[in-house]
């Protein structure tokens, strides 16, 4: 079975629940890609946005994780790039139906609004769902212009 390449990404807000989903993923077996922020020091959520959306775009990883405060922001800015569908997940029936209905590819998660426990909890969701193809593929084929 082939390892799952995660590229994770976050700004100041998401910085420290950035650090326990990096954590969680390794300890699943899963190879984990940083692309920041390193720190709670402020910084524009774009920037970590764009290096992530553009890994997933580029095919460079598997599937993504983002975090920023509600989610919105980060989601926002990757969903700009083509091939990108970033869903802001809140709870794990939504991180499920994202990926069985709509080929997430980027799991955003609010880390203001949710616990450890509840981030695990989406995760496995969301890395235990898979797309469900059928009348689904031509609605995901549309939100590509």
């Amino acid at each position: 079975m082939k390892t799952l390449n995660v590229a994770v990404a976050s700004d100041h807000a998401g910085y420290e629940m950035k650090e326990f989903v990096a954590g969680y993923l390794l300890a699943k077996g899963y190879a984990v890609e940083d692309l920041g922020t390193h720190s709670e020091a402020s910084v524009d959520y774009p920037v970590y946005a764009h290096a992530l959306g553009q890994r997933v775009a580029e095919g460079g990883c598997d599937l993504g994780v983002s975090l920023c405060g509600s989610a919105n922001g980060i989601s926002m800015a990757l969903n700009k790039h083509p091939k990108v569908r970033a869903a802001v997940c809140w709870c794990p029936e939504i991180a499920a139906l994202a990926r069985q209905h709509n080929d997430a590819n980027v799991c955003s998660l609010p880390a203001r609004f949710v616990s450890r426990e509840q981030a695990a909890e989406i995760l496995d969701a969301f890395f235990g769902a898979e797309f469900e193809g059928g009348r689904h593929v031509r609605r995901v084929e549309q939100i590509d212009l």
